[in-house]
Formats: structure tokens, C-alpha cells, sequence
């Protein structure tokens, strides 16, 4: 087996583009969100705080695209469901730092490979969910 392997990730044009798409879906819908864009390892490469988005929403976003990227592409969306009918799990894991479990997370994949996510924060779960697509549709193939 080797020892090493070839990681593939998002560049910051990557990164940009997925941002622009994101901030553009957010104009059209009206709705100000913070729009955080990082790469496969959770590292932050783009970041957007538009005029009107709440400023406690800045880390809500960022941590949205961490969560995302660190459990491997699962949308922040997905998580209730997953752990609702599991109380200790429930109630123990929402204290762990970073983590979002509701809408507005979102993975960036190219050719099935997860290259990173975008996290947006200040609509509603369903309205930065569907921001979040957005920018991660103009990257991924």
C-alpha cells in the first residue's frame, strides 16, 4: 500500500465561484446571509459578509461549511434526523464545538469526491440551505 495519497480539493477560484453564486441566489431571494466556503479539510478559503447579515451569524456560517466537511459531505440539514430518535446522542453531541445540526450546510463534490462545502447563515434553515446549493452547484460536476 502507499504511504501517501493525492487529495483532490477546491482552489480559491473554486472557492470565489462557489461564494459569487451563493451571494447571488441570496440577492435574488432578498435574503442577507454570511457565506462561508472552505475546502475538503474544513479550511476556510472565502468568506462574504454582505450589507444587512447579522454579524452572530458569521460564525454559524463558517461553522456550517466545517461541520459539513468534517463529517465527510453530510449536510448540516440531514443531522436531526439522523440523531432525533437517539436522545443520549441527541443531547450529547449538540455541545460539541462546530458542529450544525440544521439546515444551510452543504457539499461541494466534483466527479463523487467531496472538494469542500459552503455554509450560509441569516434566513431560515430552508432559505440558507437553498443559498448553499447554489454555490455549490457553480463548482461541482
Amino acid at each position: 500500500m502507499p504511504d501517501t495519497t493525492t487529495v483532490q480539493t477546491l482552489t480559491a477560484a473554486g472557492a470565489l465561484k462557489a461564494l459569487s453564486a451563493a451571494h447571488e441566489r441570496s440577492l435574488t431571494l432578498g435574503v442577507p446571509v454570511n457565506i462561508s466556503v472552505c475546502d475538503a479539510a474544513g479550511h476556510e478559503i472565502a468568506f462574504l459578509r454582505p450589507d444587512g447579515a447579522a454579524l452572530l451569524s458569521m460564525g454559524i456560517a463558517r461553522d456550517k461549511a466545517y461541520t459539513v466537511a468534517a463529517f465527510n459531505g453530510l449536510p448540516t440539514a440531514d443531522w436531526f434526523g439522523l440523531i432525533a430518535d437517539e436522545p443520549a446522542l441527541l443531547n450529547g453531541i449538540v455541545h460539541r464545538d462546530r458542529l450544525v445540526i440544521f439546515g444551510g450546510g452543504v457539499p461541494i463534490r466534483v466527479d463523487g469526491v467531496l472538494v469542500g462545502a459552503v455554509g450560509c447563515s441569516g434566513g431560515s434553515a430552508e432559505e440558507d440551505a437553498e443559498i448553499a446549493q447554489a454555490g455549490a452547484d457553480a463548482v461541482a460536476c
